[in-house]
């Protein structure tokens, strides 16, 4: 995989996210450059508010699928065409020039990892968990904290365990934290 010619494809699990969706797809468009984003796809569990009109009015495209995260984010990887998938929570923002962090990633040679967190309250229990996330432990990682893995590595793993129906993302990690390094982003995204 050439780290040049690398594109991502962006994945996004939701259901009834009316108020999420604008506000995440927003942030991907002012926080990358567009020649490296290949699509953003919304994995859609059977949304009935406006969700799928919002995502759709945004430009990205919407998949419709059975109904859970796990299984959302699989179908997701199943239709990417990017080399690199990055899984994104609804609920979650990428940081300023998250694309380009993420291919100097593979540029040093890693093919997983995620970015640190902070909670946009101020809570001092949030704020402790936020501190957290720069530690290079699976005890420490979170969906939330988004995730960017090849496509090859993704498959090779087996993808996500798709009869957890939280948690999936912890499970998915301790895996591939036994194959290969992780690589934690200093960047923060915002949940």
């Amino acid at each position: 995989m050439s780290v040049n010619r690398s594109l991502i494809s962006i994945i996004i699990p939701a259901l009834n996210e009316e108020h999420y969706i604008q506000k995440v797809l927003d942030s991907i468009s002012q926080n990358s450059s567009s020649s490296y984003i290949k699509e953003v796809l919304v994995i859609d569990g059977g949304s009935t508010d406006r969700t799928i009109s919002v995502a759709k009015n945004k430009g990205a495209t919407v998949i419709s699928s059975k109904k859970g995260r796990a299984v959302q984010m699989n179908l997701g990887a199943k239709i990417a065409t990017g080399d690199i998938l990055y899984f994104l929570h609804v609920d979650t923002l990428p940081p300023k020039d998250f694309d380009l962090n993420i291919l100097k990633a593979f540029t040093d040679g890693y093919h997983v990892g995620c970015f640190q967190m902070r909670f946009d309250r101020k809570n001092p229990l949030l704020q402790i968990f936020g501190w957290l996330t720069r530690i290079n432990h699976t005890v420490c990682r979170g969906g939330d904290q988004s995730l960017f893995i090849t496509k090859s590595l993704f498959e090779k793993a087996g993808g996500f365990d798709e009869s957890y129906k939280i948690y999936e993302d912890n499970e998915f990690i301790r895996r591939i934290y036994k194959i290969t390094p992780f690589k934690i982003v200093p960047n923060k995204v915002v949940t």
